[in-house]
């Protein structure tokens, strides 16, 4: 009986549930129904009930059943196209319920419906609204009486713009789905409704509010037309209806900015404005005055046009005639009043207590502005023009002038513009405009240019020699924004020429060591202590600032002639120092740069001074430590889950970063300044994990590799000696390198012990070398070291291997001599003196009635011969060329530079004097190469090394005194006098004549730039000058080089840039060493003949016709990251002198006025 109850139950409760299915299922199916029939039979209904005649409760519930509809099912409805008319007339009803609800069902209709069905409720409702603005009987409030927002009339008006706004700025995220008219549509409405104007006969104040006004009130920065002119899709449209249709709303915005300026113009501004002042009272919260509301339309105004000056079509909308105007207003004119703007506008009043935006004219153009800087074309035809910048400059040239026109100019009005000029300053383009003005080319004399005006203020702010802003919070903050936009223009050798004579660095190093005195003299905060809280707010503002300035005195380091400025300063130490700690944070180098460290480096480290200094700041120490855990150690918590793959490459791309910074660091001061004079550990022991610190180490460790232990303490060998003999091979590129190696540490005997060890004695008879990887660049870097020659005068063996049965055709060697294989056949020109045109150039120099005739005489037929027969200026003809010309030259007063010095000594006198182990290789290396040539004989080396001597006393003579750390300034010039050994070859070895040319040509200003060692401590230079240990070929002919490189070939400048190299540095190195190893002989003797002929400012042209000849090799080597290697390895392949002659001569017309004036102003203190 009990089992039976329980089943009883069981099956009672399976009866239950399946009811309850049914029932559940009816109920879908009664709903179903239900909104079948709502879609056939319920909206005539609603449509009957939302009548005006029928009862509120009625109505109500027919708005309820509404809003309770499904969309779809409401669209598919008949009658829907009657509803909306239906609605669009209910939105009148006075009911604030009633016309909440309708509302209420268009934001769910716009929310949850398509776009076809939306686009027919905003029309509606935009249409509306246009009606009701057109409507004798509307409740729109006027500019006399304002908008309170707590009526009901505007409640519920604000309420509805605020809904058609919300669908505007959502709209654009979707309306590309959908077919093009739809979006049209839309668009239309809106600019019909916001064109809505009322009659403008009576007074301004008396007028009744448009519909622009009550959208400016809900979108006052205009949003929606932002996001409706951001896609191209849209934006067309916009554009389209604006030029044919509406071109009003256009002018009306123009025509507001314009009231607004004419208002603070006339000081009325604050009439304006009146109400602004009780933005804060409570009882005002709610209440908009007439000028207030004429203040939020116009901040509208200026977002509306800010962005149609973006784009192009937008742009062709003007210019706009306007009433009472007898001028259009162009987008230079308009742009020219927002400038104005931020000067002469006062603060803005506050919106209310939910806008914390930034509503003041000054910041809402200075947003505009930088947009419009920041898109390239848009700036190009906008912003770069006179009349703008001339707007920007206008309140600094009257606090200049101490005058008031500009009474509203406030500190932070100076920052916006400050900041707009620095986005300026950063684009070549407004730089040029910046630097010269719109007629750069015109000889008119005129008013300064931007450049000169903000750097005197700057220097100003500085030197506080302004005292209108004496003792402002804010004053560090304008004086940073202003040397901000200096930074960018003294960074550049254009720019520095500019603001040269404003001796910024000076104010900058003095506002720098007057802050860090302070920042010194700050106290250690005591707890208890009542000065802790003022403390603890100064000390980060002067800490600030101190750095600020140190980073503006390290982008004079940007130029050669900077660097120099900057080492002039003192604060060269402290400045890479603060590189360093910014390198190390992975900081960005500057706001507006787009590059790195890697230009600022290799300038630096192109300098004693510079070298030194990076090495005290633990830059060199950081660089190899990283460079050691990439090539040695790698990352143990890596290593062991993930090990690395075996390099394929010589040099391991890990490593690549790596390597290319040393190049751009071993210049040849920077070597000689970390490595002269020391000698190498060589220790019996090396730890693993003993980690290089120093340029000295990675030489011991990597390079020269001469015992067990060096061998052992490496993980992986190969790698990291071919990393070694990589860097070898780059930094003996240059010559003076080479020797003080070869001098110090006997690279080539270390290489061939390595060469002599790697050799597999097969019999007695034969040896055979074993070929590897190694081995094949120990035998590349051997004949690169010990082979001069250009191109065509050496061939060096490759470093890859050939396909077939004999991979390394190319013999190897543990011994002196070379291999004849690598000797290029050369054969010596004959004496061509009996040429005609030579014969006529030969001619002239015995002719000398006119002094000034005859050497321009003599110019002009030697530029004609270089032209034509190139090949004739060589041998003996050369030597008589030369002589003579250098002979009458130095007769005439006009163009010597440097006084006659009298010198008396013999051979017997210097005999017993001697030579630095470098020069003395240097002889070796000379007549070597010279013999090879066919120029020199064997006695020839006694001869050069008694012209070296004679050199050294005769520059001694004419030296000063100097005390100085650098190793370089410590006795007689470091390196190799290789413009010495090229005259003696072109002398063909003979002594007499070598030395009675130069000291006729050390009195000419070309000797300066051709013959290194004749200002080596020279006491024809400024003290400042000396002491820095850099030479004016450095400050002066790669400055302009570097200027000339950027205007002439801009993509050979930006390929520099963007591998961080600087040209610098590669034409110190060429022109340091006359171009030995990548010229051929006759280029390098036309090269000096060019110099010496039509002078000094040739070296910098012939420099810019190499680049132009390289161009599309380096833009290559520039994709593949090794430009640095490309330049100092490879020889200059194809180029001529001659080739280039009338590229030269365009660059002499252009350039040399400037060139010459600079190159001369060496001798005075500031260059």
């Amino acid at each position: 009986m009990e089992f039976f109850t329980k089943e009883e139950a069981w099956r009672k409760a399976k009866e239950k549930y399946r009811k309850e299915k049914e029932q559940k299922n009816s109920s879908h199916i009664v709903a179903m129904s239900r909104s079948y029939k709502f879609c056939q039979g319920k909206l005539q209904l609603i449509l009957d009930q939302l009548d005006p005649g029928q009862p509120k409760e009625v109505r109500y519930e027919a708005l309820q059943m509404l809003c309770s509809a499904p969309p779809s099912d409401v669209l598919n409805c008949e009658n829907w196209t009657t509803l909306c008319e239906k609605l669009t007339m209910c939105l009148s009803d006075p009911d604030p319920v009633f016309n909440d609800r309708i509302l209420k069902f268009y934001a769910q209709t716009f929310t949850l419906s398509p776009l076809h069905m939306t686009k027919e409720i905003y029309t509606s409702l935009a249409k509306y609204l246009e009606l009701y603005f057109l409507s004798r009987e509307n409740h729109s409030p006027t500019l006399s009486t304002g908008v309170d927002i707590t009526n009901p009339n505007v409640i519920r008006l604000l309420k509805k713009v605020r809904l058609l706004n919300e669908y505007q700025k959502e709209a654009p995220s979707f309306w590309i789905r959908h077919p093009e008219k739809y979006m049209e549509e839309i668009v239309e409405s809106t600019l019909s409704l916001l064109s809505v104007k009322h009659d403008q006969s009576h007074l301004v104040l008396q007028k009744i509010l448009d519909p622009i006004y009550f959208l400016a009130l809900v979108d006052t920065k205009a949003v929606w037309f932002k996001k409706w002119m951001h896609a191209y899709y849209s934006r067309t449209v916009v554009l389209r209806l604006l030029e044919k249709k509406y071109k009003s709303l256009v002018t009306a915005a123009v025509q507001q900015c314009v009231q607004y300026f004419e208002l603070c113009e006339t000081m009325k501004v604050d009439e304006f404005l009146g109400h602004s002042k009780h933005c804060g009272n409570k009882q005002k919260t709610f209440y908009y005055s007439g000028q207030e509301l004429q203040y939020i339309y116009f901040i509208h105004s200026l977002c509306l046009l800010g962005r149609l000056l973006i784009y192009t079509q937008g742009r062709k909308l003007f210019p706009i005639k306007l009433k009472n105007r007898k001028d259009s207003i162009s987008v230079t004119d308009l742009l020219v009043l927002f400038t104005q703007l931020i000067y002469y506008s006062p603060t803005s009043p506050k919106m209310t207590a939910a806008h914390l935006e930034n509503y003041s004219p000054a910041s809402v153009v200075t947003e505009i502005l930088r947009i419009l800087c920041d898109q390239k074309e848009c700036a190009i035809e906008c912003l770069y023009s006179s009349s703008v910048i001339e707007a920007l400059l206008q309140p600094i040239y009257a606090l200049m002038k101490r005058t008031k026109a500009v009474p509203n100019c406030s500190e932070t009005a100076l920052i916006h513009i400050a900041d707009i000029l620095a986005r300026i300053a950063s684009v070549e383009e407004g730089l040029i405009l910046l630097l010269y003005g719109e007629n750069m080319n015109s000889s008119e004399e005129k008013s300064p240019t931007g450049a000169h005006i903000i750097a005197q203020f700057s220097k100003k702010l500085l030197d506080e020699d302004i005292c209108i802003f004496s003792g402002s919070e804010m004053l560090p903050v304008v004086k940073g924004a202003f040397i901000s936009v200096c930074r960018h223009i003294y960074s550049t050798c254009e720019g520095l020429q500019v603001s040269l004579p404003y001796n910024l660095h000076e104010s900058i190093a003095k506002a720098w060591k007057k802050t860090s005195l302070l920042s010194e003299r700050i106290p250690t905060p005591v707890v208890g202590s009542d000065s802790i809280s003022s403390i603890n707010l100064e000390s980060p503002n002067i800490m600030a600032w101190e750095e600020n300035l140190l980073d503006d005195l390290l982008n004079f380091a940007a130029t050669p002639k900077g660097l120099l400025l900057l080492q002039k300063t003192g604060a060269i130490n402290e400045c890479v120092t603060f590189m360093f700690n910014q390198y190390a944070k992975k900081l960005q180098i500057s706001r507006h740069q787009k590059f790195g460290y890697g230009v600022l480096v290799t300038q630096v480290a192109s300098t004693a001074a510079g070298a030194v200094a990076l090495q005290n700041s633990g830059f060199i120490n950081a660089l190899i430590t990283e460079l050691w855990a990439n090539l040695e150690c790698g990352r143990d918590d890596v290593r062991v889950t993930h090990p690395r793959s075996t390099p394929v490459d010589p040099i391991d791309r890990s490593c690549q970063k790596s390597f290319l910074a040393l190049v751009n660091l071993l210049s040849y001061p920077a070597v000689y300044e970390l490595v002269g004079n020391q000698d190498l550990p060589n220790k019996a022991e090396y730890s693993l994990r003993e980690v290089p610190t120093c340029v000295i180490d990675i030489i011991d460790r990597l390079i020269i590799l001469n015992s067990e232990a060096k061998i052992r303490s490496l993980f992986d060998y190969e790698q990291s000696h071919m990393f070694g003999l990589r860097l070898l091979s780059v930094v003996c590129c240059d010559l003076d390198t080479l020797l003080l190696l070869e001098a110090q540490y006997q690279v080539s005997e270390m290489l061939l012990n390595a060469q002599e060890e790697n050799i597999l004695e097969t019999s007695e008879s034969q040896r055979d070398f074993i070929i590897d990887g190694l081995s094949v660049e120990r035998n590349h870097v051997l004949v690169r070291i010990n082979l001069t020659g250009g191109p065509m005068e050496r061939i060096l063996p490759p470093r890859i291997l050939e396909k077939g049965d004999d991979p390394y055709p190319w013999p190897m060697f543990s011994s002196y001599p070379l291999p004849n294989c690598y000797l290029s056949e050369v054969t010596r020109n004959a004496d061509v003196r009996q040429d005609s045109d030579l014969g006529k150039l030969l001619l002239h120099l015995k002719m000398s009635d006119k002094q000034t005739e005859w050497i321009e005489n003599c110019r002009r037929q030697f530029c004609k011969l270089m032209k034509a027969k190139p090949d004739l200026i060589s041998g003996g003809a050369l030597v008589e060329l030369l002589e003579k010309f250098v002979l009458h030259l130095s007769e005439s007063p006009s163009e010597c530079y440097f006084p006659s010095v009298e010198y008396t000594a013999t051979d017997a006198n210097v005999k017993n004097e001697s030579l630095s182990s470098m020069q003395q290789l240097g002889v070796k290396m000379t007549v070597r190469y010279g013999k090879f040539l066919n120029l020199l004989k064997d006695s020839a080396e006694n001869d050069l090394t008694l012209v070296l001597k004679h050199c050294e006393r005769f520059l001694k003579q004419q030296q000063a005194p100097v005390r100085s750390s650098l190793r370089c300034l410590q006795g007689t010039y470091a390196g190799h006098d290789w413009f010495v050994s090229s005259l003696f070859m072109i002398m063909l070895g003979n002594k007499e004549k070598t030395f009675r040319f130069l000291q006729q040509f050390s009195r000419l200003l070309t000797s300066a730039f051709l013959w290194l060692p004749r200002l080596h401590i020279s006491r024809y230079l400024p003290n400042e000058t000396i002491k820095s240990g850099t030479h004016p070929i450095y400050f002066c002919s790669t400055h302009y080089i570097e200027m000339l490189l950027k205007a002439e070939v801009p993509l050979v400048f930006s390929a520099f840039h963007m591998s961080g190299f600087a040209p610098s540095q590669i034409c110190l190195q060429w022109i340091t060493q006359c171009f030995w190893n990548y010229l051929d002989w006759i280029e390098i003797c036309h090269y000096i003949t060019t110099c010496v002929f039509l002078g000094p400012d040739y070296q910098v042209y012939i420099c810019i016709a190499i680049f132009k000849h390289l161009q599309q090799d380096i833009l290559q080597h520039t994709q593949i990251q090794d430009l640095q290697v490309f330049l100092k390895e490879e020889a200059l392949r194809g180029f001529r002198v001659s080739d280039y002659f009338e590229y030269m001569e365009i660059l002499e017309q252009n350039y040399r006025p400037v060139l010459l004036r600079d190159m001369r102003n060496i001798r005075v203190q500031n260059v």
